[in-house]
């Protein structure tokens, strides 16, 4: 079983989009997948068009059970919810002074083998939520949007990372460069520059297309959107890459 965080510190690098699609994808090649939504913005479930009364926050409290609170959203993927009820779990967090940061991976471990894989979509930033996010999984995927401030996101997201692999075992071992867009030069030289930077971590690029941020208002992933679409077809070589790792 594989626990992969989707996770950069900046936002708008497509972070959501590529932990639906790629659960998606995942469940679509036979894999029983758990999409769990840690930010407090809570977009995993709208997205899907799915309405959920529990979630990751109230798992963690101990006001819902598994059962409960993980829902089916299509076949073989499931999602525990995200939402404002997180910030009450990261003041909770903070307020620990001794195993804080290891609550999300308590909340998940007696259900955790029910699934081949569990995808955390994390906020953007920094702090005591995302950190727990990131102990609950062993390897990170990090979209990066191709431009420069997202590059040294990732620069400064990395050096975060270290802090944690201290005291946890976990990977930067994906960057998934986002809006790939081929009429503009600046976006290939910074896919270059990832690539000289990070050799074998770059994954295949996610073109841009409109297609992929139209998708959530029809509730829809991009497979069933628009699946003969650049991004429906990208992220199908980024799973086709997760899986090949197995």
């Amino acid at each position: 079983m594989r626990k992969l965080a989707i996770s950069l510190s900046k936002g708008g690098t497509g972070k959501t989009s590529t932990a639906i699609s790629l659960a998606h994808g995942l469940a679509m090649a036979g894999r029983k997948v758990l999409l769990v939504d840690a930010d407090t913005q809570g977009m995993v479930a709208p997205f899907l068009g799915i309405k959920s009364a529990a979630g990751l926050a109230e798992l963690v409290s101990g006001e819902a059970s598994a059962d409960e609170a993980v829902i089916q959203a299509r076949e073989r993927l499931w999602i525990l919810a995200g939402g404002r009820g997180l910030a009450a779990v990261k003041r909770a967090i903070t307020r620990q002074d001794i195993g804080g940061e290891r609550v999300i991976q308590e909340a998940l471990e007696p259900m955790a083998r029910r699934y081949q894989y569990i995808l955390m979509d994390t906020a953007p930033g920094w702090d005591a939520l995302t950190v727990a996010a990131l102990f609950a999984c062993s390897e990170v995927l990090a979209p990066v949007s191709l431009e420069v401030a997202s590059l040294l996101g990732l620069v400064e997201f990395a050096k975060s990372l270290e802090a944690i692999q201290k005291y946890h075992p976990l990977r930067l071992r994906y960057i998934v460069p986002t809006f790939l867009d081929g009429r503009v030069r600046k976006s290939q030289e910074i896919l270059e520059q990832l690539q000289s930077f990070y050799p074998g971590q770059v994954c295949h690029p996610i073109r841009y297309s409109v297609r992929i941020s139209e998708a959530p208002g029809f509730h829809k992933t991009i497979y069933e959107y628009a699946p003969d679409s650049p991004g429906a077809l990208d992220y199908e070589t980024l799973t086709r890459r997760i899986i090949s790792d197995e």
